[in-house]
């Protein structure tokens, strides 16, 4: 399994638009486990996603889907810039298969 943990950062007072536009395009992404969007409860304008996929391929091949080009294009005005971005290797968990 392949994993990111991000933090996002929104332009100020854009936390909820923009989280409403990143959950739009999360509907069908093949090879995704685990996408999840989580507000930063010490900080208004974070965001942490945390992403379990199959494997690092299927989270690129994700970046070239039309709805989320789609809602990249539309959030990018929203977004002020990223914090961190760390890439780890899921060994499982709730609603996760556990590793070989």
């Amino acid at each position: 399994m392949y994993g990111l943990i991000g933090k996002m950062r929104a332009s100020p007072g854009q936390r909820e638009a923009l989280l409403a536009i990143l959950l739009e395009g999360t509907e069908a992404m093949p090879g995704c486990l685990s996408y999840v969007l989580a507000q930063d409860p010490s900080d208004a304008d974070a965001i942490w996603i945390t992403e379990v996929w199959t494997d690092a391929a299927s989270h690129k091949a994700s970046l070239s889907l039309p709805a989320v080009q789609q809602a990249i294009a539309k959030a990018r005005p929203l977004i002020a810039g990223f914090d961190s971005h760390v890439e780890t290797v899921p060994v499982g968990g709730h609603g996760l298969p556990a590793s070989p």
